[in-house]
């Protein structure tokens, strides 16, 4: 790999890094908990960047310093009274989930900066070189600003399939024989091995910001695969499939931890914290190496083919 790419992949990492590093609690924790999902961001970056046969002009790195200042600006200045002023705005905004509106700002900046800093290494050739990085962190910033003013069932369409997963999902606890479970809408009434408990699933519980997610990064990922356009819609298909499959696990995982572990509300909640997007994120990174992999294995037999 080249010198200056390496430098340059060390420099949006590092950025990512300290800013993890500056809130370590989140480390774990997406969504509307932290910045986990910035790990998975520099997973896809580094995905995409290494085996380049590029390299970047020393003039160009130099001028991502200060882009990479500013950004480490905003996340220090976060720790000294920023958060507080961000948080006081939401008044101002008419916002309904303090917390979606803070973290919402951290992926706003993240994805700018990976944006940028793409743009200054390698121009108007970045979106089709680095889109997935850049792409997960400004989806992730969207969905986020919609949960900050359209919280829990007021975005009528994005919650419209969720009485569908949760009758799926009692059904399959009533085939297992794990528990009572009942539904009423988006409503589930469980009783297990702890006692009762009423579990009420919206939209991003559900995992339907997933599949808007995985949507947009696929889109990008596709879009710079030179193959055919059958094969593209038929990987697209399969992820969505993925994708919706682990929601149903994830939303399953949550009553199972209801029914055999606890119905404790905060050790319930702490378990929720982290079951979305510790099963979603390793899916999405697995699934898009998955089709790189084969497509490249495609690519080599194919040019094997020609030689002969």
């Amino acid at each position: 790999m080249d010198r200056r790419l390496l430098y340059g992949m060390g420099l949006v990492s590092g950025t990512l890094v300290t800013a993890l590093a500056l809130h370590p609690e989140s480390f774990g924790f997406s969504w509307n908990q932290g910045r986990g999902g910035f790990m998975f961001a520099l997973a896809f970056i580094i995905a995409e960047l290494v085996g380049l046969k590029l390299s970047i002009p020393a003039r160009r790195l130099m001028l991502a310093v200060p882009i990479t200042v500013v950004t480490m600006g905003y996340f220090v200045g976060l720790e000294y009274g920023l958060r507080d002023l961000i948080t006081n705005a939401s008044d101002t905004y008419n916002v309904q989930l303090i917390d979606s509106w803070v973290w919402m700002w951290d992926f706003v900046v993240a994805s700018a900066y990976v944006a940028a800093v793409l743009f200054v290494f390698f121009g108007r050739r970045w979106i089709r070189i680095g889109p997935a990085g850049p792409i997960f962190l400004a989806g992730s910033a969207a969905i986020l600003s919609l949960d900050a003013f359209f919280p829990y069932d007021t975005l009528g369409p994005l919650q419209y399939v969720v009485p569908y997963l949760v009758q799926t999902n009692v059904w399959i606890i009533t085939a297992l024989d794990l528990g009572t479970a009942t539904a009423r809408d988006n409503i589930m009434f469980l009783r297990g091995d702890f006692g009762p408990m009423v579990l009420q699933v919206f939209w991003p519980s559900a995992g339907v910001h997933s599949v808007i997610i995985y949507s947009l990064v696929m889109m990008a990922f596709l879009l710079k695969m030179r193959i055919p356009r059958g094969r593209k819609s038929m990987y697209f298909a399969l992820g969505i499939l993925g994708t919706i499959i682990v929601n149903m696990i994830r939303i399953f995982s949550l009553s199972v931890y209801a029914l055999k572990v606890t119905t404790n509300a905060q050790q319930w909640e702490e378990f929720h914290k982290i079951a979305g997007e510790i099963m979603f994120l390793p899916w999405l990174f697995v699934f898009l190496m998955l089709v790189m992999l084969v497509e490249s294995r495609r690519l080599r037999r194919q040019e094997s083919k020609n030689s002969l």
